[in-house]
């Protein structure tokens, strides 16, 4: 299977624009330029319980807050940091809108907002609106396509069988991924529009083929912190961990299972299972069934 290579934006360097802020050097700018027309203030700007200090230090975190409010002006236009509206109106400039994944229901009682696709989702997706431009049957633009085709969807690999025949592997957001008839069958119908699919190509759409997985691990912990209290701090970790292995083709590594539980206050880990990698290639997708974390007591 092919996998399309979007720009990573959370590896992007910081942006320039955005100022890192120090209210003590504001402070410090406007004490200095105080004296350089005042001198003899010297002794009064010493002493922090002068209401001209008081004066300087509250203009400068003012001046703190309004450069805070420009640097969040410029992440509202960025799409590594857009969120919300904002990342709506950026993606507005693109032709693509968040997708529903619940209708709201004004009627019932209380009232039930609508659930709409998330800010991580609705970005992947802008990144690749562009795609979306050509009709010669591109990875991107089958990506796109299949991914806005229906808010079940989790996410789609792209394959070239043979010549001109393209193979598509759909994972749902639901249960365990498995893609149901009536989901593969939107997914082929938006592939198979006239403006997306090239004349000269043979759609199959098919749903990925599911790894069920468990977690199990002993954990040892240092004397100090509520070893509980760091239980469920790796229970999370470790969640986050295999929901964003989540995918097709992502492979699940004991690695990056030691490394989401071996958080702070965790002396040891010993993980019994899955006893090797579980490595998945384009047509597959793991998913994690259970997660079984116990405690081994305090390492002396």
């Amino acid at each position: 299977m092919t996998r399309f290579t979007q720009i990573d934006l959370e590896n992007l360097p910081a942006p320039q624009v955005v100022e890192t802020l120090d209210v003590e050097a504001i402070f410090a700018r406007k004490r200095d330029a105080l004296l350089a027309l005042a001198p003899d203030l010297a002794p009064v700007l010493a002493l922090e319980s002068e209401p001209l200090t008081m004066y300087l230090q509250r203009d400068a975190f003012d001046e703190v807050l309004l450069r805070a409010a420009v640097n969040d002006g410029a992440r509202a236009v960025m799409p590594a940091y857009a969120t919300g509206a904002n990342l709506d109106q950026l993606a507005a400039f693109y032709g693509v809108a968040r997708l529903v994944l619940a209708p709201a229901q004004p009627d019932a009682t209380p009232p039930v907002a609508a659930v709409m696709e998330s800010d991580s989702d609705f970005r992947s997706r802008m990144q690749l609106a562009l795609e979306a431009q050509t009709t010669a049957g591109t990875v991107g633009s089958y990506l796109f396509f299949a991914r806005s085709a229906d808010p079940r969807v989790r996410d789609i690999a792209v394959a070239n069988l043979a010549p001109g025949v393209v193979g598509i592997r759909v994972l749902a957001e639901a249960g365990d991924g498995s893609a149901p008839a009536d989901l593969l069958q939107a997914v082929e119908t938006a592939l198979n529009d006239d403006f997306v699919r090239p004349l000269t190509d043979l759609v199959q759409v098919e749903s990925a083929v599911i790894v069920p997985y468990q977690v199990a691990a002993t954990l040892t912990f240092y004397d100090g912190p509520d070893s509980a209290v760091v239980l469920e701090t790796s229970r999370a970790a470790v969640t986050a961990y295999v929901a964003a292995r989540r995918l097709i083709g992502e492979n699940v590594t004991r690695s990056g299972l030691f490394a989401a539980l071996h958080g702070a206050g965790v002396q040891n880990v010993v993980l019994a299972s899955p006893a090797a990698d579980i490595e998945i290639d384009g047509t597959r997708a793991a998913f994690c069934t259970d997660i079984t974390l116990t405690a081994g007591g305090i390492d002396a």
